[in-house]
């Protein structure tokens, strides 16, 4: 199959972010990111922090990469965490993540508080690092019935891989009967194509990086990334490729029904979806539905590319589940958060009309 196509043409999903004396969203701004979240599935809020927000974010997100005891994350590829190839690791609810994430939802509360009740669960704090050398994970959706969060605490550029996301990919009532009533089956096509470009991106990638003096492989990289038994749902491991263990793509999502779909629908797949990356400048909030398709691409650049995230429930969401696609910080287990209780916290002080733009 052909080489991934990713546009990083942005600009159909972006809102700039305006700002009342309160430091929340306008009522014109939040009506217009809600448009942008029921048809696409995300919006990306522009300049919806200032550089000494986003400062504050960076530097307790740096604290806690620096820390061999932080807590890492359990979803996301843990072969890339073993060898520094990604640092996705919780948060812990000190009162400095507090405020900022409180800052975030008090901002974002007319967005956020359309879709989650202020009893709603916090699922998650979290930063997320990329560096030279990590996997490209395979397009897949997060638990149903959450609103997730991405906040550019730094620049960040195409090649540091911005999330990559598949616009209208998400589900609600009534999803299944759009495109003829067909949009699941083509849906899953589209990410089935989509994953098996990843794959061999990926194992291109790691054959590349054997004789590279720029991200050379550690002792037991390759193998642990490609012939591994170990769960890992983001490697391009050809032995649990081949057993059907990988549940995000396998052989087992490769039969000739499913083959001879992928030649038959393949232009009618390029005219309903798309894949856009979304490299987001400081300052900038990505709000998304967890169902919508997307996925954290390889970081082909020298520069680590850091995130701070937060996934907030909008539905009930089975335990089970949720530890799926989510891990708090122990600190956040054992003192829950909900919406209502960031709405209630003390935030970061809001600068006064104006002087955000001009320190910018």
């Amino acid at each position: 199959m052909a080489e991934l196509r990713v546009s990083n043409d942005k600009s159909a999903f972006e809102v700039l972010a305006q700002c009342d004396a309160s430091g929340r969203l306008t009522q014109g701004c939040v009506a217009e990111a809600l448009a942008m979240m029921d048809r696409y599935g995300l919006v990306v809020l522009t300049d919806c922090l200032s550089h000494a927000e986003a400062d504050t974010a960076l530097a307790f997100m740096q604290a806690t990469i620096a820390d061999p005891d932080r807590s890492h994350s359990a979803f996301a590829s843990e072969t890339d965490n073993l060898y520094r190839r990604r640092d996705f690791c919780s948060l812990p609810s000190s009162p400095a993540v507090k405020r900022f994430a409180a800052t975030l939802a008090q901002r974002l509360e007319g967005v956020i508080g359309e879709f989650c009740g202020k009893t709603r669960p916090v699922l998650e704090v979290a930063t997320f690092t990329s560096y030279l050398g990590s996997s490209h994970q395979y397009i897949h959706r997060d638990p149903a019935g959450v609103i997730s969060m991405f906040a550019a605490v730094e620049d960040v550029s195409d090649q540091q891989g911005g999330t990559v996301f598949a616009p209208g990919t998400h589900m609600y009532g009534g999803s299944a009967n759009t495109h003829g009533g067909a949009a699941n089956g083509l849906m899953e096509l589209f990410r089935t194509r989509a994953n098996a470009r990843i794959f061999w991106h990926n194992l291109a990638k790691l054959r590349a990086m054997r004789g590279s003096a720029e991200a050379p492989l550690a002792p037991g990289e390759f193998r642990d990334r490609v012939f591994s038994t170990h769960w890992d749902q983001h490697q391009p491991n050809i032995l649990r490729f081949l057993l059907g263990k990988n549940a995000q793509f396998s052989l087992r999502h490769l039969g000739l029904r499913t083959l001879w779909k992928l030649w038959r629908e393949g232009a009618r797949l390029d005219q309903l979806f798309s894949l856009v990356q979304v490299a987001p400048r400081k300052g900038t909030v990505i709000l998304y539905r967890s169902d919508l398709l997307h996925a954290g691409p390889d970081n082909r650049s020298r520069q680590p590319r850091r995130f701070f995230g937060m996934s907030i429930a909008r539905d009930m969401i089975e335990r089970k589940y949720w530890h799926d696609g989510y891990s708090p910080h122990p600190s956040l287990v054992a003192e829950p958060l909900s919406f209502g209780d960031l709405l209630a916290y003390p935030a970061l002080a809001v600068e006064a009309p104006g002087e955000r733009e001009a320190a910018e």
